[in-house]
């Protein structure tokens, strides 16, 4: 979707050339598109074409809005089917480490969000939150479950007179974190390995952004973050509207 939202009406041949992909089976990939009414396939010429309104919710230009997205999350839900059914049987968990692919797809969900709202619009939910943020010596934060931390790299470029840390139980997150601090050249941003339930302080702000609700336990966590806040902190925590 990507790719043909770039390109005019084209060819099957041309998509998949254009995609670096195997022509045969973009072909047969266009075929249930187009028959799913997404794609709009011209039989005079053999080209399809994807309608701007329909890539305004299925390509990673469209933001927050972009559905397709989410499509990812069903196949990497099948890599766990046999883990699900045990745990069903059995009791225990199912590990993050058990989906490959969790942080990447979570981190590219996210960012979006953050990009379009996070500075501009959720920060200053906070009444002069922005302001502290950024004058004088600025404020200690700590964002837990931080997964890649590319909400913390946000802020710590919107902020730099504030020092930023996030923390999280992914190897993986963290070290992804610390290399998109390393390109885009943040001295006041750093990352580490850390159980969320056993944080200590004192921190100005501590932040929780889409992790609450997946906790094994969250009371602990929060009751950790009471503990972690000065007493003048503020705790901002975003999550799913799901109750």
């Amino acid at each position: 979707f990507d790719v043909m939202a770039e390109l005019p009406a084209s060819t099957s041949e041309q998509i998949a050339e254009a995609a670096g992909l195997n022509e045969r089976y973009v072909r047969e990939w266009l075929g249930g598109v187009t028959v799913g009414g997404i794609v709009v396939y011209d039989p005079a010429d053999r080209t399809y074409r994807l309608p701007p309104e329909h890539a305004a919710s299925l390509c990673r230009a469209a933001g927050p809005d972009n559905l397709a997205s989410f499509l990812q999350d069903l196949a990497l839900i099948g890599l766990v089917e046999d883990e699900v059914v045990t745990a069903f049987r059995d009791g225990g968990g199912v590990p993050y480490s058990s989906y490959p692919k969790f942080q990447e797809l979570q981190a590219e969900e996210t960012a979006r969000v953050y990009d379009a709202a996070l500075v501009d619009t959720i920060v200053p939910l906070v009444p002069g939150l922005p302001e502290r943020l950024g004058s004088g010596g600025g404020l200690d934060v700590l964002d837990i479950g931080t997964g890649q931390g590319h909400a913390v790299n946000l802020l710590a470029r919107a902020f730099p007179a504030s020092r930023f840390r996030g923390v999280d139980m992914s190897e993986g997150g963290i070290a992804a974190a610390r290399a998109e601090a390393e390109r885009l050249g943040l001295r006041n941003a750093r990352f580490d390995l850390a159980d969320a339930a056993a944080v200590t302080g004192p921190y100005d702000l501590i932040t929780a952004f889409d992790v609450i609700h997946d906790l094994a336990r969250p009371a602990e966590t929060l009751a950790a973050v009471a503990g972690a806040l000065r007493d003048d902190g503020v705790f901002l925590m975003g999550d799913i509207a799901a109750s």
